[in-house]
Order: structure tokens, then C-alpha cells, then sequence
């Protein structure tokens, strides 16, 4: 019998789990803290032991086979406090063929930790899922009558979805993703994403870390990756941000300082990075090949910059792009739900440029514009058009997603389907 907490609430990634655990020794659920794993794990086991319990973790220390409990699926919480319970684990996975025996959860990379405690990646016998924090789609925030799998196979029905106010979806900006914020107050909903970055700053970034970093060169490095969320951003750009130098020996020292500060923020799964698509397109030496940054969660992104729904409503600019990464959050989880991969695409010299791509598994593809407003659906239609016209192999659909918006509905010239944000499902 598993372990679910009551209030559980089902997250797409269960099925990935359910599956991977008939097919693997052992599943490893990695992703931001906060996210939801250790409950999703639960969902799962049928025993539990955590690394932050003092005495397990002693036992753990001294050989991990004292852990390991006889009821499986096992969850291991936190397994990298104590790293050598990967190898173990793995040993375990030898031991037997026996699928589904352990569940481990992490809120830290495989790469970030001590590297002579883990001799083997675990392949073939550990299976690493990635997870996120919740959609709109899980928190009970959209309807769900715009999926995606029904526009890939051209099945998909318009029809009336209600209304959604600009000041509903700048409360989901703000409130996150988070299963413990899905019900909170509104007026509270912006305590735990601050909760989120002071505990990045004081704590998280020096875990397991030998180097002294500045925690307030943290907070300057996330404000500017707020400031720049959903842009082609380099580290350059946040070195100008950041630092004051003065000759190109200060610049190079201080291009390093950014770029360990990132790998940190990597480590802990805070960054979403969406990469350039490749595709065959007519001006192909011309299309750019930079990452759009994302951080994990566009609620991280109003607690560093100290956003407010009431604020967003009155910069319609940040509102924008805020709203963009929101919606490329959601098609990410829906993209790896679907088991395909997330993109974006610009060619700097026509300008062209997409705001999410999704490629299948079956090389196929479908090109998405991201608006706030319905006022900017006919130049939104029009740059698909576009991009369409000059691409050699065309999408499969293109799809406008709107926040504020009423209906799903199909552009009767084009084909292109115009869906609210709040309707999207995989």
C-alpha cells in the first residue's frame, strides 16, 4: 500500500514513474526543492527513509545497507546527503533483477557532489526523471480543453472556456508552481517564492561547496536573470549587471565568478534554459544558436525583482514576458509528459523568430507564439506565417496561447489554433 499524503494532488509525472519502476531497479526523481518529489515518491512506496533524519543518516554513513527496508518500492529521501547510497543502491539493482525497488529523491545533481563517493552513473539500473514544479493544468488552474495531443492529431474542438482576468493570471505569475502555495491567500501567495531565494542565498548555495561565494552577488546575479527571464541573455550581459572592473584582466575574472554562480543555480535545477531549434531552414547560417533563459519557476523572478500582482498589472511590459515564461514553464512539463523536447527559434537576419517550438519524438514539430492579449493575436498569426513560409520542413500545427482570452478557436485562413493559457493541457 503506498505512502500518498492526503491532499495529494496527481502530477503528470506519476505515469512516468509508474512506468519507469516496472521497467528499472530503481528510479531517481530529481528537481528543485519544493517541488513536490518527496510527496510524488510517496505516491509510489511502500516504505520511507530520510536523509534528514539524524539516525538514519548515521546508519547510511557507516554502510547503506542498514537503511535499505524490505517493503518496495523503498523512497529515499534525499539521497545526496549521504552520496555513497547511490552506489549501493546500484549494487542492490545488481543483486536481483527485481524491478521497482527503490525510489530516490534529490534536490541536488549527480555532478555537484562529492566526486569520490559515486563510482557509477547507474545506467541501465537507476533511471533519473526530471521534475518541475506544478502546471496549471496540475494546480487546477486550467480547464484542460486545448491539448496538445488532440492538435497534433488535428482533433481538437473549439468552443467557450470563460473568461480569465489579467489579474488571476498575474496572481498564478507570482504564486508559482509550488504544491504547498497552490492554496494559499493571494495576498500571502509571494511569501514562499522570497522564502525560495533567501534560502538560495543563506543556505543552498554553499552546500557541498568548498568555495566561499558572496550572497549578495547571489541576489544581484538572480535579479539580473529575472530582469533578463525569457531573453537570449549571456553571461555578459550579467557580468555588466553584477560587477564594476576596470581592465580585461577584472572582466575575465569576473566572467568566471558569473559562470561558477550559474553552475550553482544549475546544480539545484533552478534554471529551465530553453535551447535554439535546429531546423531546415532557408537562411540556416543565420539562425541563432543562443538559449533563451528561463529560471525554474517565473514566481523566482517576481521574488527577486519583488514583483506584486498589483505591479505586474501596472508595468505591462515585465506582465509580458513574465506571462511567457509562465506559459514556456507549462509547455516544458507538458512537452517531457509527451516525451518531447522544449525549444525556441529566432534567425537574427529576417528577424523571424518563434516563442516555443515542441519537437516530438517522431521528429515532428509545433511552432507556439505566447501572448498576453488578445490585441496581438493578428501579429501573432501573421509572424507564424511567416516563420512557416520560409521553413523547408514545415510544423505539424501552430498554435497562438493567450492569457487573456475566452475561447479555443482555429483561424479559419491559416489553420492556427488560438487557445487560452488556462484551457492548455498535454
Amino acid at each position: 500500500m503506498s505512502l500518498t499524503k492526503d491532499g495529494y494532488m496527481t502530477r503528470l509525472v506519476d505515469d512516468k514513474v509508474s512506468k519507469y519502476l516496472r521497467i528499472f531497479g530503481a528510479v531517481s526523481i530529481e528537481g528543485p526543492k519544493w517541488c513536490g518529489k518527496t510527496w510524488t515518491g510517496l505516491n509510489h512506496a511502500n516504505s520511507v527513509t530520510y536523509m534528514t533524519d539524524r539516525s538514519q543518516r548515521d546508519m547510511a554513513n557507516i554502510d547503506p545497507k542498514y537503511i535499505f527496508l524490505e517493503a518496495r518500492p523503498q523512497l529515499i529521501d534525499e539521497w545526496q546527503i549521504v552520496p555513497s547510497i547511490w552506489d549501493a543502491v546500484r549494487h542492490e539493482c545488481d543483486r536481483s533483477h527485481e524491478r521497482g525497488k527503490f525510489i530516490l529523491t534529490g534536490s541536488t545533481s549527480l555532478g555537484s557532489t562529492s566526486s569520490g563517493e559515486i563510482y557509477h552513473s547507474g545506467t541501465g539500473r537507476i533511471a533519473t526523471i526530471r521534475m518541475h514544479p506544478m502546471s496549471l493544468y496540475e494546480s487546477g488552474d486550467s480547464t484542460g480543453e486545448a491539448s496538445i495531443s488532440d492538435m497534433l492529431n488535428g482533433k481538437l474542438q473549439g468552443g467557450h472556456t470563460g473568461k480569465v482576468e489579467l489579474d488571476t493570471l498575474a496572481h498564478l505569475i507570482v504564486r508559482g508552481g509550488w504544491p504547498a502555495n497552490i492554496n494559499m491567500p493571494e495576498d500571502d501567495s509571494g511569501i514562499i517564492p522570497k522564502s525560495y531565494i533567501e534560502a538560495i542565498v543563506t543556505k543552498d548555495m554553499h552546500e557541498e561547496r568548498t568555495r566561499k561565494r558572496d550572497p549578495n552577488k547571489m541576489r544581484m546575479l538572480l535579479r539580473s536573470l529575472s530582469r533578463n527571464e525569457t531573453t537570449l541573455a549571456g553571461v555578459a550581459t550579467f557580468v555588466r549587471d553584477i560587477e564594476e572592473h576596470e581592465n580585461e584582466e577584472q572582466r575575465i575574472r569576473s566572467r568566471t565568478t558569473i559562470e561558477d554562480y550559474l553552475g550553482v543555480l544549475d546544480s539545484l535545477y533552478l534554471t529551465a534554459n530553453q535551447e535554439a531549434y535546429s531546423v531546415q531552414y532557408r537562411s540556416s547560417s543565420r539562425v541563432g544558436k543562443t538559449a533563451k533563459r528561463h529560471l525554474v519557476d517565473p514566481s523566482l523572478c517576481c521574488a527577486s525583482l519583488n514583483l506584486t500582482a498589483d505591479k505586474l498589472l501596472h508595468d505591462h511590459k515585465t506582465f509580458g514576458l513574465l506571462f511567457e515564461a509562465l506559459v514556456e514553464r507549462d509547455l516544458r512539463i507538458y512537452t517531457d509528459y509527451l516525451g518531447g523536447h522544449l525549444y525556441h527559434f529566432r534567425d537574427h537576419s529576417s528577424g523571424d523568430e518563434v516563442d516555443a517550438i515542441i519537437e516530438f519524438n517522431d521528429g515532428s514539430y509545433a511552432a507556439f507564439e505566447i501572448k498576453l492579449s488578445q490585441r496581438s493575436i493578428q501579429d501573432a498569426i501573421k509572424s507564424l506565417s511567416r516563420f512557416s513560409n520560409h521553413v523547408e520542413k514545415k510544423p505539424t500545427f501552430m498554435c497562438i496561447v493567450v492569457g487573456h482570452c475566452e475561447a479555443v478557436m482555429k483561424d479559419p485562413k491559416t489553420g492556427i489554433y488560438i487557445v487560452p493559457a488556462t484551457s492548455l493541457k498535454p
